[in-house]
């Protein structure tokens, strides 16, 4: 029972990463203004005049192309993962190898989302300053990532036989 619950929890972060980059994408304009909110720092009184802001079009288009890559690219190491774990299922030593893919996955969620937000959103372009962008990027992303660290956590465990 408990491979079937880690299997769908993986499947979960890969549909996480794969629906977000399919939204990226449909709301494009949205996703360019977000990291351009970002990186402009606007959204703050005083934000625009750091010396860090930018409405450089590359520092722009390299992160809004950024984020739904990397979305997909874990999406898709937590779909191949989770079918490989449900494939090994009936083994516990080719279930433990089959979970690389996944748990390389949701190690590269939480990257993206502590890595993006809170390293370069948060740290570097201050957007803890922001009241308009706090609740929506920095807070969720925190949320989110400690959900998949859980998951990763949980599904990193080794299956140990009962007596």
């Amino acid at each position: 029972m408990l491979k079937i619950i880690k299997i769908l929890l993986v499947l979960s972060v890969a549909a996480f990463g794969l629906i977000g980059a399919i939204w990226n994408v449909i709301d494009w304009p949205g996703t360019v203004g977000a990291v351009t909110a970002t990186t402009t720092m606007t959204t703050w009184e005083g934000g625009g005049g750091a010396w860090q802001a930018t409405d450089n079009a590359a520092v722009v288009y390299l992160g809004a192309v950024g984020i739904p890559l990397l979305k997909v690219l874990f999406g898709l190491l937590c779909l191949v993962g989770a079918i490989r774990m449900a494939a090994a299922r009936g083994d516990d030593a080719s279930f433990e190898r089959a979970k690389e893919l996944a748990l390389a996955g949701c190690g590269l969620a939480i990257l993206l989302l502590f890595g993006g937000w809170i390293v370069i959103a948060e740290s570097w372009f201050e957007l803890w300053r922001s009241d308009a962008m706090r609740s929506a990027g920095l807070e969720s992303a925190f949320r989110y990532a400690g959900c998949i660290g859980l998951i990763a956590l949980f599904v990193a465990m080794r299956e140990t036989p009962r007596d």
